[in-house]
């Protein structure tokens, strides 16, 4: 791969910023650009360069939260990792001035010349045949479903039924989180069809919600206050400083209440029968998404979608001939996509947390510290989907999943030159490391003195994610 670095990602030289001042470029500080932190006076700064994006907030095409996150400071990292370089041309209308103090970490400048190379040698835009492959084997589980429940009069067949079922969401999960990632097929009225089918048609879940809830939990990685991919009290909490803080994301606090406590308290054994159901509080979270007064794009379309899962699957189960049949499909369809709620929370639980907002310039820190990869062999990968590469993922979400693991090796050896945590175990250490984290942080719930008595404790479970 080419070692250049394209100028655009680069900082200006102090020759530079002097000249840019003696051109009557505003030179503006840090603590003048932390002063504009609010929805309504919102400035960023990009290698460099001061923006007001107050106007372009409600536009935003990935929500108005990583915005909001990052008011006030450097998303120079951010920006790159999430934007192709076609876009930086887009922020010369709402340039204000020059920061007089802009200095970038030596992990920051390392991260920012692996982006650009890997952009040089053309990765993010060869998806590779997983896509393709991926909506081929959809179609032929889904076939193979309906063949079983339509045409064999067996109970096992109905039951395999269900659970191919499952392995078809489980499949359409890693589609959907592929696409809002970067284009699949390389347009994107047919990616936005893809996710529509394949998510909300299909499975029931609106990919709009997802990408809200999914770009804050990528933008404020492992922040207990700011990541709603750890707040899931009263049920689960991988810390006791989840206890009673104020969520961002949901704007209210996690109650720590007699129930969250007795819960919690509990939560190494509940853990996994829990996550064979976690499919019911995404289709409720999607369901509330979708009905509130919240911004949401193509609204009609992503109803649409999910009142068509509403239609096909219960006629599905109604084809069945009895009601344990049409129980056991059920379950076992949701059983088994619990294997993919399991693998969402391997990646993060055991990791380090933090609270308070994430700072821009610290991207590569604090997305290795919070992240873990699973080893397997690359025979292995379609069971993951990806995720078993989090840590690359993390720091280069546009990068195709058929990447990751030649990326993987850089990316290792950056974080041993800035002394780094880099950590990966095999699938069952990392199922063991994240039974350790719920074990001690039930351990700490059984010792700490809890709120009142328990109020909205249904609200509260259905605002818990999977």
């Amino acid at each position: 791969m080419p070692p250049a670095i394209p100028t655009a990602t680069m900082p200006a030289s102090p020759k530079e910023a002097q000249s840019r001042a003696g051109a009557g470029v505003r030179m503006i500080s840090s603590e003048e650009l932390r002063a504009h932190a609010s929805r309504d006076d919102l400035w960023i700064s990009i290698s460099g360069d001061v923006y007001d994006v107050t106007a372009w907030v409600p536009h935003h095409p990935g929500g108005d939260i990583p915005l909001l996150t990052l008011a006030g400071q450097d998303a120079t990292d951010a920006f790159a990792a999430y934007h192709p370089p076609s876009a930086r041309p887009l922020l010369g209308r709402f340039l204000v001035g020059r920061l007089e103090d802009y200095t970038v970490s030596p992990a920051s400048a390392d991260f920012r010349r692996l982006l650009a190379q890997l952009s040089s040698a053309g990765l993010f835009e060869r998806v590779g045949p997983t896509p393709k492959v991926q909506v081929a084997g959809m179609l032929l589980l889904l076939c193979a479903a309906l063949y079983c429940v339509l045409a064999c009069a067996s109970a096992w067949a109905h039951l395999l039924a269900g659970g191919l079922i499952g392995f078809i969401w489980i499949q359409s999960g890693w589609m959907g989180h592929d696409s809002g990632h970067h284009r699949i097929t390389g347009h994107a009225a047919l990616d936005r069809l893809l996710q529509v089918l394949s998510g909300n048609c299909l499975t029931g879940l609106s990919i709009a919600w997802w990408k809200c809830n999914h770009n804050t939990h990528h933008i404020a990685c492992n922040s207990l206050d700011h990541d709603p991919d750890l707040q899931h009290m009263p049920l689960f909490a991988v810390s006791s400083k989840l206890f009673g803080l104020w969520s961002y994301f949901y704007q209210r606090t996690l109650v720590f209440d007699a129930a969250s406590k007795f819960l919690i308290s509990y939560q190494h054994w509940t853990f996994y029968p829990v996550m064979c159901f976690a499919r019911i509080n995404l289709l409720i979270q999607s369901a509330v998404f979708l009905l509130s007064s919240r911004k949401v794009p193509q609204r009609g379309l992503e109803i649409a979608g999910v009142a068509a899962f509403w239609v096909w699957y219960p006629m599905v189960v109604s084809c069945l001939p009895n009601w344990w049949e049409r129980v056991a499909f059920v379950v076992a369809s949701f059983v088994i996509t619990g294997i993919q709620h399991v693998q969402f929370c391997l990646n993060h639980f055991s990791s380090e947390v933090y609270v308070g907002p994430p700072k821009g310039n610290d991207w590569f820190e604090k997305q290795t510290a919070g992240t873990l990869d699973i080893q397997c062999s690359p025979w292995m990968d379609w069971f993951h989907g990806g995720l078993q590469f989090q840590i690359e993922h993390h720091l280069f979400p546009r990068l195709p999943r058929c990447h990751l693991r030649k990326v993987s090796p850089f990316v290792r050896d950056l974080c041993k030159k800035h002394g780094l945590p880099y950590a990966a175990a095999s699938f069952w250490q990392a199922n063991v490391l994240t039974w350790k984290t719920l074990r001690a942080a039930a351990l700490q719930a059984r010792k700490a003195t809890s709120g009142a008595a328990p109020k909205n404790l249904v609200w509260e479970a259905v605002n818990t994610h999977g």
